[in-house]
């Protein structure tokens, strides 16, 4: 974690194909870039931001978001997610994220997620499913 510091940036890009529409995903009824899509690669960005640096046995994990879907996004076209860290607190990391499209932005808000221990994140897992 002492490598983690505000200003970190990370992005996520994809091509919108049919798999990732509103019409294929159920959450609308039209073939363009879906808004849980854009939230999934606002996240995937904010991750590839700072899990990287996290020792062995940490990850991060989503805790809070807060975004707009700004401009629909047609299939073939590029979409690039970023996320840049603002904030430290503890073990919560606060982010600023952004979407655009080869055209516009797409998207924007903010995102917050937790660091975990992996080892104990298992076993709060195993004690909810009662097989521990």
């Amino acid at each position: 974690m002492e490598n983690l510091h505000e200003g970190l940036t990370g992005k996520r890009e994809l091509v919108v194909e049919e798999k990732h529409t509103a019409q294929h995903l159920g959450s609308g009824g039209v073939p363009v870039f879906a808004t849980p899509m854009m939230v999934l690669a606002m996240e995937e960005a904010a991750l590839n931001a700072v899990d990287h640096l996290l020792g062995p046995n940490q990850v991060t994990v989503g805790y809070h978001l807060d975004v707009k879907h700004l401009a629909a996004t047609p299939l073939g076209m590029k979409v690039r997610a970023e996320a840049k860290l603002v904030k430290i607190d503890g073990k919560m990391l606060h982010f600023t994220v952004e979407a655009y499209d080869e055209k516009e932005k797409i998207g924007e808000g903010t995102h917050i997620r937790a660091i975990i221990d992996i080892a104990k994140f298992k076993e709060k897992l195993a004690k909810k499913t009662g097989t521990v």
